[in-house]
């Protein structure tokens, strides 16, 4: 069943989730209700877009419960403490350098529930975030792209 696929998280990627579902519960859900019952009272809903409106973003609401409270159920919590500070694992900050002398760029590795690129969190299942776990400082690694093969140097983990 695809409900009991583990889901990795930090505590602070637990948190933000248990945040956005607690928000969605106590607020969104009751501003809806309040939309539906505003739209209902204008009668004929078959020509009511503010009622198709609030349907529509009730389900999308109902659906991203669902969607956390699954991964709630199913986290995994990442323990850095217990972690081999000398080794690229999901928790683990890790500065790398594209090769020869390009771009130097750090990112945490996280698992997909909580990768957001542009704060720099990499999934440990995206292309690089793969290929850099169980790698250790000074190690090279080659990640595929549609341009060709990059390679990155490991020059700290944190």
């Amino acid at each position: 069943m695809a409900d009991k696929k583990e889901v990795l998280l930090t505590e602070e990627g637990l948190a933000k989730i248990q945040e956005e579902l607690d928000q969605l519960k106590t607020v969104r859900r009751q501003e809806v209700a309040v939309r539906l019952k505003e739209a209902i009272a204008q009668g004929d809903l078959s020509e009511n877009s503010e009622y198709d409106s609030a349907k529509e973003e009730q389900a999308f609401i109902e659906n991203r419960i669902a969607t956390l409270e699954m991964m709630v159920r199913n986290a995994k919590i990442i323990n850095q403490d217990e972690q081999d500070k000398d080794v690229v694992s999901v928790g683990t900050k890790v500065k790398i350098q594209e090769m020869p002398e390009g771009d130097v760029e750090v990112y945490t590795i996280v698992g997909s529930a909580e990768s957001d690129p542009l704060e720099g969190k990499i999934s440990n299942e995206s292309p690089i975030g793969a290929e850099l776990i169980g790698k250790r400082k000074g190690d090279t690694v080659s990640v595929p792209t549609p341009d060709g093969t990059l390679q990155f140097k490991i020059l700290e983990i944190n």
